[in-house]
């Protein structure tokens, strides 16, 4: 397949930034408006509770960092490396914010391929202490342990509620654990997983946004959603947050059952996507009008791309990989903003239905790892970092 599309979204990344970037001030965009425009927020804007409503608050604000730094590597032109150090000192204040397991997202899209790509070891150090917060996060039970998602440590809500979410900001621990020795990090990101993948798993194989456990025995209480159409639908862009972690702890860990399972949950969502390149923002919701979510397929891309680049059975490897490709390459032909007054790359995200945020909009997080899926195309091993250990 050509890479020209991908290099062409690229082209089209680093222009956008530089436009933006003389707009948005100091603040991070994270949804487009009806009119195209960012909306943007401060860093500083931790999670929380206000009575019983929860705020996720700003957890894009790395996403912006590794977008630049992804434009810096494809264009080598300083000025992207000189924004995004500027922006990182605005989101290193959030390295010890211990209110959210969005410190991993945080962090893993902008200190660790900082460090990667300058080997300075003020990023390293960054990055670190955010893993660190992230481990905190750990709740054990008879049954095993997971990572707490919302909220204070001390609130009993956020402590007994874990998200699919959760297995795409583990990353940050395994990268952490090889970076420093320490295999504590290791062992709660993979703890995590596992007590993940069996509360979050319905017998049909698709999968609950969220789980409340009882804290003591382990026990799921319950599944429910936040952004799904209702508790026990299909929430489309969960499945790629799952598939992206389970690729992330096979590499980190050597273990070929989660290479596995990531391949069977990958293979039920693109069962329900059929031909199609991006799924509605629900797969429960079947009526004509549904909004798309081009994230999904953003996060599940780059999660088979790994799935391909560490399976040890070449015609799986290209199974895969060629998937990847073909939704990749839909994306960059059928869904890039290229109208001038269309903020972001991709249309058609969907940040929460629900909440009437950010619907058929550029959303921060699908461009991130939309980006992230065609830096690991057309520069492997570049922009971010890969465990590539894997028991056959």
């Amino acid at each position: 397949m050509s890479t020209a599309p991908f290099h062409e979204a690229l082209d089209l990344l680093a222009a956008k930034l530089i436009e933006d970037e003389r707009a948005i001030g100091v603040e991070f965009p994270y949804v487009t408006a009806p009119d195209g425009a960012w909306q943007t927020m401060p860093a500083s804007v931790s999670a929380g509770y206000t009575g019983t409503n929860w705020s996720h608050g700003n957890w894009f604000c790395g996403f912006w960092v590794g977008l630049l730094l992804a434009s810096y590597l494809h264009t080598r032109d300083e000025k992207f490396l000189t924004l995004a150090r500027e922006r990182m000192l605005l989101v290193e204040q959030r390295a010890e914010d211990g209110n959210t397991h969005d410190i991993g997202f945080i962090f893993l899209s902008s200190a660790m391929p900082f460090y990667r790509i300058t080997g300075e070891r003020r990023y390293r150090d960054i990055a670190l202490r955010a893993a660190a917060r992230l481990r905190d996060r750990l709740v054990v039970t008879r049954q095993g342990a997971y990572i707490s998602s919302w909220g204070p440590m001390s609130d009993p809500r956020g402590r007994a509620s874990s998200a699919i979410d959760t297995m795409a900001n583990i990353p940050l621990l395994y990268w952490a654990a090889t970076e420093s020795g320490d295999a504590s990090f290791l062992l709660a990101a993979e703890a995590h997983a596992r007590m993940t993948d069996r509360a979050f798993t319905r017998p049909d194989l698709t999968l609950y946004h969220a789980v409340e456990y009882d804290t003591t025995s382990g026990d799921r209480l319950r599944g429910y959603t936040y952004q799904g159409l209702h508790d026990e639908s299909p929430w489309s862009r969960g499945t790629g947050w799952s598939v992206y972690g389970l690729a992330a702890t096979a590499g980190a860990t050597g273990d070929s059952h989660y290479l596995s399972r990531g391949e069977i949950v990958a293979g039920k969502w693109l069962d329900q996507l059929g031909g199609a390149i991006v799924p509605p923002w629900d797969f429960a919701d079947t009526t004509p009008d549904a909004p798309l979510d081009t994230s999904a397929t953003a996060i599940m891309t780059a999660g088979l791309i790994d799935l391909a680049r560490l399976h040890p059975d070449p015609a799986a490897k290209q199974k895969w990989q060629q998937t990847a490709e073909r939704l990749l390459a839909g994306l960059c032909t059928g869904y890039l903003a290229t109208s001038p007054e269309h903020r972001g790359l991709l249309t058609k995200g969907c940040y929460s239905k629900p909440h009437n945020i950010g619907v058929q909009s550029a959303v921060m997080f699908g461009d991130y790892f939309f980006v992230e899926a065609l830096m690991r195309v057309t520069m492997p091993g570049a922009f971010s970092i890969h465990h590539t250990q894997l028991a056959v």
